[in-house]
């Protein structure tokens, strides 16, 4: 596996180039261009503060800080795992014609929403500044929380990478579940409206993305450290994802020229 790593290394040069490919397309006919990273989350968020609090109130203090250290997060892992899914299918032409390491595509599919999270992040650091909430010592955590969640999405989108090789309904079902897991996931509300406290243990252990979530918010919203014991866990669960991702991709990518 360190010798494949390296491999992919040597190869940084195309991922760059394919990230800023991902980046262009994304944007090429939009007239204000990667400014929509910024744009498109504060659009959304105006939306559902007027539905929280006007329409149907959540009760929640500075909800536009709240709604976006949620929305944020969760939008990352989205289109992280919807891209991964598509990687190896949407660049079928190059795995057919020239060889590199297959696993670069889900990589730069993850690094260009990445950029996209971070320019979005930058809207929450305004907001939080905005709202009087200021700067404490635990962001310092926020780069752990996004380390996890990198690993978290990656291992997710190499093993759907190679599933949905074989499998292509895999990309429509995924969009299904991912919907659901919307719902499922604190985004909208806090994870304290499920009142029974044994269903929220669960909820952050099952639902990797709930204890992600509730990390940013405590580092973002509270202003204090996350509980390192769930986002222990949660790394324990990003890591081993990460390895069986990893393993079932090169496992099934020798096959992935003639399935395409």
């Amino acid at each position: 596996m360190i010798n494949q790593f390296r491999q992919i290394l040597h190869y940084r040069e195309a991922i760059r180039t394919l990230v800023l490919r991902d980046l262009k397309v994304r944007y090429s006919n939009s007239i204000l261009g990667i400014l929509w990273s910024l744009f498109n989350p504060l659009l959304i968020t105006v939306v559902y503060t007027l539905v929280f609090t006007f329409i149907f109130p959540s009760g929640v203090e500075k909800f536009p800080v709240f709604f976006l250290a949620g929305l944020l997060p969760w939008n990352f892992f989205q289109w992280a795992t919807l891209s991964g899914a598509t990687s190896i299918l949407s660049n079928g032409h190059l795995v057919s014609r020239v060889y590199f390491p297959r696993a670069i595509l889900p990589l730069s599919t993850l690094i260009s929403n990445l950029v996209n999270f971070l320019l979005a992040l930058i809207v929450l650091l305004v907001l939080t500044l905005a709202y009087r909430i200021l700067p404490t010592s635990a962001w310092l955590g926020l780069p752990v929380v996004i380390f996890i969640q990198c690993l978290l999405s990656l291992g997710l989108g190499l093993f759907l990478a190679a599933l949905n090789v074989h499998f292509r309904d895999t990309q429509q079902v995924i969009e299904v579940l991912l919907q659901a897991m919307f719902f499922i996931t604190p985004v909208i509300y806090p994870l304290e409206f499920i009142q029974n406290a044994d269903a929220r243990f669960l909820m952050r252990i099952i639902n990797p993305m709930a204890s992600l979530i509730v990390s940013y918010r405590d580092i973002l919203y509270s202003g204090h450290w996350p509980a390192w014991q769930f986002l222990g866990i949660v790394a324990g669960e990003a890591i081993l994802l990460f390895i069986f991702g990893y393993w079932f991709f090169h496992k099934n990518s020798a096959n992935f020229v003639e399935q395409l």
